[in-house]
């Protein structure tokens, strides 16, 4: 075929891609929408199969919790390198590297072995680092900090159906045939890689530094250490995480070992992640009360229910209810948590603030399974509750010090004032 048909083939398919997948100078906040939605349709299918998967393979929480404690490590360790490796590799191949992982992780996890099951989490583990590095990086070049809110609030709402669907839907495939839900998420991997080429989203901007040695991995920690507001970002990024490690890995276990099956805590979380379909009027609320009062009143409901969940683990069903309540307040953090740290981050340092950033993942996987497993030690599964109820408890505290016109409108021109 000539280059006429060539150009038109090519005129074709631009007239009849959505509109969002058209290419423009500037990506429009739903191309990241439904990058983050295509994401979360790779990891909603298998985040509650995954737990059961390895509790299957090892037949012990303990062990559970070290499986998941290793990895928590290796996936922190290569999160911190990535933007180091994005100085040698050009961030849409890390992008893609990050797909390829969630393709070979979805692999390995379909074989049902029990050592490549634990290969897979620690690939799907490395997988979600690396594209959380990578997306976030391409967030806060190409979308202006007032609007980082409605960004995240579209992105929310974009990946509310796959969340909402994802757990339930891979609990049902596991039960038709164990290799199912895998099967899927890796068919949403490959859409994800070919939606990301598609919006060409290239490279992002490039900001040019005063002239210097290139800075090492762990270089640009100091700078995060020497900005409070950061710090204390980053402190409810990794709590919030942590109360949902609680509630994807151990709820359900919880539920197994209480008699309850293995599929209620699958609905559970697909109902819990229904609420996402209200992220964006919980965003509203946020703006007109303030990122403060939303923080600390999200804390709190967390705090509040996880402990009534350990008081009542004698009665199940009112545990995994109380679980359920909270996650009302998982879901408002998941909302307005992250902007007192998006915020704060200046542009020259995009790259590896999100790097830090993404790392709340990682710690929170370190984290959570390594008090649970010496929670184990002295007290049964409902203890894990307890604990995480005082983890948010010190982040309500911590909120407290939050500037309290923060994410504010500024009275002058209508932006939003940082801090």
């Amino acid at each position: 075929m000539g280059p006429p048909g060539l150009a038109r083939l090519n005129a074709m398919a631009t007239r009849y891609l959505p509109l969002f997948l058209k290419h423009s100078a500037t990506p429009r906040i739903e191309a990241f929408a439904l990058l983050a939605g295509l994401e979360a349709a790779v990891r909603g299918v298998v985040i509650s199969v995954m737990p059961l998967a390895v509790y299957d393979a090892v037949k012990d929480a303990g062990v559970v919790s070290r499986v998941y404690f290793l990895v928590g490590i290796a996936s922190l360790i290569w999160g911190l390198m990535v933007p180091w490796a994005t100085r040698h590799v050009p961030r849409r191949w890390m992008y893609t590297v990050g797909c390829v992982f969630y393709m070979i992780g979805a692999t390995l996890a379909a074989s049902g072995a029990p050592l490549a099951v634990t290969l897979a989490l620690g690939c799907m583990a490395l997988a979600t680092a690396t594209v959380f590095v990578c997306f976030n990086a391409y967030v806060l070049d190409y979308v202006a900090r007032a609007e980082l809110g409605r960004t995240q609030s579209l992105q929310m709402l974009y990946a509310a159906a796959p969340w909402a669907v994802g757990p339930m839907l891979g609990v049902w495939l596991r039960s038709l045939w164990q290799p199912l839900p895998f099967v899927v998420a890796g068919g949403c991997a490959v859409l994800l890689l070919t939606a990301f080429w598609i919006l060409r989203l290239g490279n992002g901007k490039q900001i040019t530094r005063a002239k210097g040695p290139a800075l090492n991995p762990l270089a640009y920690l100091g700078r995060f250490f020497a900005q409070p507001r950061l710090i204390a970002g980053w402190l409810f990024a990794v709590l919030r995480s942590c109360g949902w490690w609680v509630y994807v890995v151990y709820l359900p276990i919880f539920c197994i070992e209480a008699g309850l099956g293995d599929k209620v805590g699958g609905v559970a979380l697909s109902l819990s992640n229904a609420l996402l379909f209200i992220s964006p009027f919980m965003l509203r609320l946020v703006y007109r009360t303030s990122v403060r009062r939303a923080v600390r009143g999200a804390f709190a409901l967390c705090c509040g229910t996880y402990m009534v969940a350990t008081l009542a683990s004698g009665l199940p069903w009112v545990t995994v209810a109380m679980m359920m309540l909270g996650s009302f307040g998982l879901v408002m953090l998941d909302a307005a948590g992250g902007l007192p740290f998006m915020m704060s981050v200046k542009p020259s340092e995009r790259t590896e603030m999100a790097a830090v950033y993404s790392s709340f993942r990682d710690v929170s996987g370190i984290l959570t399974p390594g008090a649970a497993y010496l929670v184990l030690l002295v007290a049964p599964l409902s203890g894990i509750f307890a604990a995480a109820g005082a983890g948010m408890a010190i982040a309500w505290t911590i909120a407290g010090q939050l500037h309290p016109r923060l994410g504010a409108k500024r009275p002058s021109h209508g932006g939003v004032l940082p801090d």
